[in-house]
């Protein structure tokens, strides 16, 4: 059986994913290309923050860890919502699916931060 926090993991990295593949489909105008960078960094940091929350050498570290990795799944939704598709009904249906993954990603890091916390 696989761990939750396994699960997790496997997600936040398969979004990283996702967003990396939307964006190599994605236009290479020069405003989207700003757009772009800001976007993968954050999408690769959802993940690489949880596995280190997981990894953390207390409770303190994970706190904050979890909290940086919620703040880059908001983050990643936003830069998504910059990004022109260029009226492609492929992409733009893809972009729809990455923010929404991106919110229930905030939604269920969140939902750990308040078990965390109490």
């Amino acid at each position: 059986m696989v761990s939750k926090y396994l699960d997790l993991e496997k997600r936040t990295q398969g979004f990283s994913l996702s967003v990396r593949d939307f964006c190599y489909s994605c236009n290479k105008e020069e405003i989207n290309l700003i757009y772009i960078k800001q976007l993968v960094r954050s999408a690769g940091s959802v993940g690489a923050n949880y596995i280190e929350a997981n990894d953390s050498l207390g409770s303190k570290d994970k706190k904050m860890k979890i909290r940086i990795s919620k703040k880059e799944a908001k983050e990643s939704a936003y830069w998504l919502t910059h990004i022109s598709a260029h009226n492609d009904q492929y992409l733009e249906s893809n972009k729809m699916e990455l923010i929404t993954e991106a919110n229930e990603l905030v939604l269920i890091l969140a939902s750990i931060l308040r078990k965390l916390e109490d």
